[in-house]
């Protein structure tokens, strides 16, 4: 039983990575690579929001950690591939488990996000 509750804890190191994998862009891109492998122009236009810097990033935190290969292709010309590496696979049933549940949870949060920003004007007007 101490080892179950060694593991359950949140330490540091799992903060980070749970950190770099649930950051702005690492989850769309994750989503994306699970469908097929991508050169980094169709990751762009796959997820039109990420700016160039941004995916770059994001792409090297993803290779270092493991989740993404980054494959060159012996053709002419050369490309660059990503695609997702067996331990990012792994992730492919907790991405879609979270997809599901933010789309199930969703119209519960957005009514409590109503209701405690009309809470919020009505303790700002009673501060006057």
């Amino acid at each position: 039983m101490q080892e179950t509750d060694e593991a359950a804890q949140l330490t540091a190191q799992h903060r980070e990575l749970l950190d770099q994998m649930l950051d702005k862009w690492s989850l769309q891109i994750m989503e994306a690579l699970c469908d097929q492998p991508l050169r980094f122009n169709e990751l762009r236009r796959a997820i039109p929001e990420v700016t160039q810097k941004s995916l770059t990033s994001a792409l090297r935190r993803l290779e270092r950690n493991g989740m993404v290969d980054r494959v060159i292709t012996h053709t002419r010309p050369i490309a660059v591939e990503y695609r997702i590496s067996p331990i990012g696979r792994t992730l492919q049933g907790l991405i879609d488990a979270l997809l599901l549940w933010t789309t199930d949870t969703l119209p519960a949060v957005q009514q409590a996000r109503a209701r405690f920003d009309d809470h919020q004007g009505e303790n700002d007007l009673g501060t006057l």
